[in-house]
C-alpha cells in the first residue's frame, strides 16, 4: 500500500489516499508480519494456518462479500502499520467471517477509534470514494446514535466480546470504556458522534488496469469531506488494482 496523498483537511480531519498495486516482496513481508495478529490476535496459529483459514472463507463468498472482507483486511494492515492498537479480531468469534458490528475497534493513547469500511468495483454505477466515505461515516453515526437499521443490535456487545479476548491483549482501560458504552447503549443512552474518533474508509477495486482517476476525483472534491462530524476523523481512501493479488498471496502457502 503506497501513499498517493496525505493531507490535513481541518484541525481534526486527516485524509489518506492510498494505492495498492502489485505485491512486491516488501509488502508481502508486511502482510506476513501482521496477518496472524490481524485475524486472530496474539494466537499460536502459524502464518500458513491463518492464510488457509482466510482463503477458505473468501472462497465461500460472492464478489461483493469478497471485496468487503479484503478491504477490511487492508485497513487493519494500514492501522497496525501506523501504530494503532487493534482491539478486535478480523474474524468473528462465532465463525471464520469478518467480525460483526463495527468493522474495527482500535486505540491509541487510551482513546478509542472506530472503523467502518465500504467498498465496490469501479464499474459500479455512480461509485466514488466520496460516496463510499460518506456511507462509512453515516454507518458509524447510526451505530453510535442507536439509529442503525441493521440487525446487529448493540454494536458495543460484540466490541466488548472482542476486546475482552485474551489473545487481543487490550488494555483494561479500553475494555472498561467499551463495557460502559455497552451498558449505556443497552439502557437507551446513546452516544454523540462529536465525542468519538472515527475512521471512515473507502475501497474501489479496478479491473486489473491501473488508473489514478478515482483518487484524483476525490482530491478534487476533498472540501466536501470537511463537514463530517467527529472528535477526530482519519479518512482512508484505497484504490486497489486487483483483489486477486491477495487471493494469490493466500494461495502461496
Amino acid at each position: 500500500m503506497k501513499v498517493y496523498k496525505k493531507e490535513r483537511l481541518a484541525p481534526n480531519i486527516e485524509l489518506h489516499v492510498m494505492h495498492i498495486g502489485e505485491f512486491d516482496s516488501e509488502y508481502i513481508k508486511k502482510i506476513d508480519e501482521d496477518i496472524v495478529k490481524i485475524c486472530e490476535g496474539y494466537s499460536r496459529s502459524s502464518i500458513e494456518e491463518v492464510k488457509k483459514r482466510l482463503l477458505n472463507y473468501l472462497k465461500t463468498k460472492d464478489l461483493r462479500g469478497r471485496q468487503g472482507a479484503i478491504s477490511e483486511f487492508f485497513i487493519h494492515l494500514f492501522l497496525n502499520n501506523n501504530k494503532y492498537k487493534q482491539d478486535c479480531l478480523f474474524f468473528n468469534l462465532e465463525d471464520s467471517g469478518p467480525k460483526k458490528g463495527f468493522d474495527g475497534v482500535y486505540s491509541k493513547n487510551n482513546e478509542i477509534f472506530l472503523v467502518e469500511s465500504k467498498s465496490g468495483g469501479c464499474s459500479t454505477k455512480n461509485i466514488s470514494h466520496l460516496n463510499k466515505i460518506r456511507e462509512s461515516h453515516s454507518g458509524l453515526e447510526q451505530y453510535l446514535t442507536g439509529t442503525s437499521i441493521r440487525r446487529d443490535g448493540n454494536p458495543w456487545i460484540n466490541a466488548y466480546n472482542h476486546a475482552n479476548q485474551k489473545d487481543v491483549k487490550s488494555k483494561e482501560k479500553i475494555i472498561d470504556k467499551i463495557w460502559q458504552l455497552r451498558a449505556d447503549f443497552q439502557n437507551g443512552i446513546f452516544s454523540q458522534v462529536p465525542d468519538f474518533n472515527l475512521v471512515p474508509c473507502s475501497t474501489i477495486y479496478l479491473n486489473g488496469e491501473w488508473s489514478n482517476l478515482w483518487s484524483d476525483n476525490l482530491l478534487l472534491e476533498k472540501t466536501k469531506l470537511m463537514s463530517l462530524k467527529g472528535k477526530t476523523i482519519k479518512i482512508l481512501s484505497v484504490t486497489n488494482k486487483d483483489m486477486n493479488n491477495f487471493m494469490k498471496y493466500l494461495e502461496a502457502v
